[in-house]
């Protein structure tokens, strides 16, 4: 099982990441954003915004708040500029989130309807946990490729170079 410290290091880096991410998208036109690429949620800024509800979606799950999610693959934000503004509020969220969280709260059962087909499902808040951070390396790992297509290099994405393990992050 995971514990605490550990999702606390997640929330980090996941805010890390989507910080960098999201100034390289910086440099690019609204309407590259959201060229069909060819990805799983066709482009990057649809990728985006896939990330943002997945952890929305969970942390309703988790804490109640958002109340309700709407359904899945709407964009939710209507470009990127908003959906930048609610991605560093919701990396400011979890990471505050993730301080709160206890041995007792990970090993809890949660059940849930999924969004993605309508099943109900059953497991330990600490695989969910486990889930919306993987979920968001995944995704992101997406989004460095499509970017890197664009001749952009958003740098390093390892752990061990996040600013707080020494003066090599970028």
């Amino acid at each position: 099982m995971i514990d605490a410290k550990y999702c606390q290091l997640m929330a980090e880096y996941n805010q890390w990441m989507n910080e960098k991410l999201f100034l390289a998208c910086e440099t690019l036109p609204e309407a590259v954003l959201h060229q069909a690429r060819g990805a799983f949620f066709k482009s990057i800024y649809l990728t985006l915004n896939h990330i943002t509800y997945s952890d929305l979606a969970f942390l309703s799950r988790f804490t109640g708040q958002p109340a309700e999610v709407p359904p899945l693959g709407m964009d939710l934000f209507g470009g990127f500029n908003a959906l930048q503004k609610e991605r560093e509020q919701l990396d400011s969220r979890i990471v505050q989130w993730s301080m709160t969280l206890t041995p007792e709260w990970l090993a809890q059962s949660l059940t849930y309807v999924s969004k993605v087909d309508g099943v109900e499902r059953t497991a330990p808040q600490w695989v969910l946990v486990t889930h919306l951070f993987n979920h968001q390396v995944h995704h992101r790992g997406q989004i460095t490729t499509l970017l890197s297509q664009e001749g952009i290099d958003v740098g390093s994405t390892d752990l061990p170079f996040m600013p707080q393990f020494g003066s090599n992050g970028n």
